[in-house]
């Protein structure tokens, strides 16, 4: 059944393992699929999701790529069952651009050190998927950029300066520190920046989680 509003939409997501983390009304030239009246965003129930999604089949049968598996059999799911068509980040070449759809929502925003931030979810935010209804929902008021009043601990975080305000992600210099006995703690409680912001310490992500991230990120460099 498709959902009356966000707040609908955002309750039955969560039964799934997902939450609402943003919407907008898309125009012609912002790619989503033509007839799309509502493009909701959806991303990890934190911290409910990763019990529910170690214990789905995909995380247990060893073959590779098992969030983006249960990602697509989840939303596509939820995307039948609200009369809607799922889209995945993973789809392409070419690739829907989630990028722009998240800073459309109002509720994400580019931060100083260049990755996206999120008026709930800080620096841990994390799109799963996102799901184009052919109804027009009313939008709720969009966030509050939350790097203003901060005191950006996040600039200055990572303890080899791979990733910091106005440069390039130094993505070589990053996955090195990894492997090293002092880049530990990056590898099983995940990025030392993500965890720097304030917003993201109180979002609940389980270390077990951003352990599992790490270990996809570095691929078979991974201990």
């Amino acid at each position: 059944m498709t959902p009356k509003d966000l707040q609908d939409a955002d309750i039955a997501a969560a039964r799934a393992g997902l939450r609402l983390r943003g919407a907008l009304h898309p125009d012609s030239e912002d790619g989503a699929p033509e007839g799309t009246g509502t493009l909701l965003l959806l991303g990890p129930d934190e911290p409910h999701f990763w019990p529910l999604f170690t214990a789905a089949p995909e995380y247990l049968d060893d073959a590779p790529d098992p969030l983006d598996r249960w990602s697509k059999r989840v939303l596509s799911a939820v995307a039948e069952d609200w009369g809607g068509t799922a889209i995945f980040p993973s789809d392409g070449p070419p690739y829907a651009p989630f990028l722009s759809w998240a800073l459309g929502t109002g509720r994400a925003w580019s931060s100083p050190v260049g990755m996206l931030v999120h008026d709930a979810a800080g620096l841990f935010i994390s799109y799963r998927g996102a799901i184009a209804l052919p109804v027009r929902l009313p939008l709720t008021p969009t966030g509050t950029q939350p790097c203003g009043t901060c005191p950006r601990p996040c600039e200055t975080a990572c303890p080899v300066g791979a990733l910091g305000p106005g440069q390039t992600y130094d993505v070589a210099r990053c996955k090195a520190h990894m492997l090293t006995p002092e880049g530990m703690t990056c590898r099983t409680e995940g990025c030392l920046v993500r965890r720097a912001c304030p917003v993201s310490d109180g979002f609940s992500r389980r270390a077990a989680q951003s352990a599992f991230h790490m270990r996809a990120f570095l691929g078979a460099d991974a201990p």
